[in-house]
């Protein structure tokens, strides 16, 4: 997964002329003839190390550009692995798939917060305490009917976590363990903010339920007196929780860590995160398939649809990543699990034409060439509408359970020693120092 390597990454880079050593990159500077080796290690170099690179005394030193971190790795972490060429996805070294196929949302979200699977008995006190926290301020619920009947459970989402650490200010011990673990149990608003949003009262959580369960129960729960639970769709929101859990340093995931280098409480982070979630170009993009897939209306405009994206008149939504350079492990599994959810719901409607063009994408040199394959917002949408969720809780069921990812990244950030607060450099291509010029005297 990682280069192994022998080269002190604390070495300090030096001019030299002398032969290269390995694990190093030598680079020489043509404006100047010097000629400098830089230590490799976990196959990159630091970025500081080229600050060194200057043609005078005045000069800064060299920086790097790189507008949407496209090569930059920005930490160091031991929380997922990704190889985009060959589909690979793993949380703390285990595949998606096995985690898919045996563990539960809970033991994931362990796995992935704590670092390794837990034990019977230590699962069972993580659940337990999970449960404990169900219940939320009584306070925090009068907060979210401050909004508007129809503001969108995303936007109560991200205003309601940003007001935890007023109710919690415990959370502002960031450096304390028992702390920070207790401020993982406290994200079970999403389902108030959907009841809120459709004008049903709250429901409150059921014990003897599971996770994700209870989290159908609080949604979906009218006048029964007991919530039966379709334990097929049940395990099917369990399987798409562990597949969104955690997805190393996308856009809301840098943004948890960016905000919290400033030792920040975590809600306040998370509020930042699940904001950049919030963008269509992010936690938004299942939303667009569906939306395509209703403007195709039907199997036979598919092949009209196609000649209009690749004359560069339209987009294929779900298709495509900036990770993934082949089938995104994900998409996989959700494919396999859309198939068990149609049998108890019914076949979304929408769902041959997304076989249909899939398909033919798939052969189509067009596509092939430019590695485009299905990512994991092709089908989960198709999914979440069958189980009846309205498009407006798609981001939020996006981060529910990237909550454990953000935590764990979150802590993660905050015991490296090599992490400070998040400042990048910028290059400045605007006027130079020029005079003030008086009201009266502009042109």
């Amino acid at each position: 997964m990682a280069n192994s390597v022998t080269t002190d990454r604390n070495a300090a880079a030096s001019s030299t002329s002398s032969k290269p050593t390995g694990d190093t990159l030598t680079v020489v500077d043509n404006r100047t003839g010097k000629q400098y080796e830089l230590p490799i290690k976990d196959g990159a170099i630091r970025a500081m190390d080229l600050k060194q690179i200057k043609t005078g005394p005045d000069d800064f030193g060299l920086v790097t550009y790189d507008p949407a971190f496209m090569n930059t790795a920005s930490c160091r972490s031991t929380i997922t692995f990704i190889d985009g060429d060959k589909g690979i996805l793993e949380y703390r070294g285990y595949p998606i798939e096995q985690l898919a196929e045996s563990s539960n949302y809970l033991e994931t979200a362990y796995l992935i917060i704590f670092g390794e699977l837990p034990t019977k008995t230590q699962l069972e006190t993580w659940t337990e305490d999970i449960k404990a926290h169900w219940l939320l301020h009584e306070n925090i619920k009068k907060l979210m009917e401050g909004f508007q009947y129809d503001a969108h459970p995303m936007g109560v989402l991200i205003s309601t976590v940003g007001a935890f650490s007023t109710f919690y200010p415990d959370a502002k011990q960031i450096f304390d363990e028992s702390s920070r673990r207790k401020q993982v149990h406290r994200l079970t608003i999403a389902a108030y903010a959907y009841r809120h949003s459709i004008g049903r009262p709250y429901v409150y959580p059921d014990d003897e339920l599971s996770f994700t369960g209870n989290f159908l129960n609080m949604l979906f729960k009218r006048t029964e007196l007991k919530y039966k639970v379709s334990p097929v769709l049940e395990r099917a929101l369990d399987i798409l929780f562990i597949l969104h859990a955690d997805h190393e340093q996308n856009c809301s995931t840098s943004a948890m860590r960016g905000i919290g280098s400033s030792h920040v409480d975590p809600y306040s982070a998370m509020a930042g995160a699940a904001a950049a979630l919030y963008g269509p170009l992010h936690g938004g993009a299942n939303e667009a398939v569906l939306r395509m897939l209703q403007e195709i209306g039907s199997i036979n405009n598919i092949p009209a649809f196609i000649k209009k994206v690749k004359a560069g008149e339209g987009r294929l939504m779900g298709f495509g990543h900036r990770v993934y350079k082949s089938y995104d492990p994900r998409a996989k599994i959700i494919k396999r699990t859309a198939d068990q959810v149609f049998d108890v719901t019914g076949k979304n409607p929408l769902l041959d034409i997304a076989l249909e063009l899939e398909r033919i994408a798939l052969e189509d040199d067009y596509f092939i060439t430019r590695k485009l394959y299905p990512n994991v917002d092709f089908y989960s949408g198709l999914i979440y509408q069958a189980m009846g969720f309205p498009v407006t809780m798609f981001p939020v069921l996006f981060a529910i359970p990237r909550t454990s990812g953000w935590i764990a990244q979150w802590a993660e950030m905050l015991l490296d020693p090599d992490q400070k607060i998040t400042r990048p450099r910028q290059l400045y291509i605007g006027q130079a120092r020029r005079d003030y010029v008086p009201l009266n005297k502009r042109g």
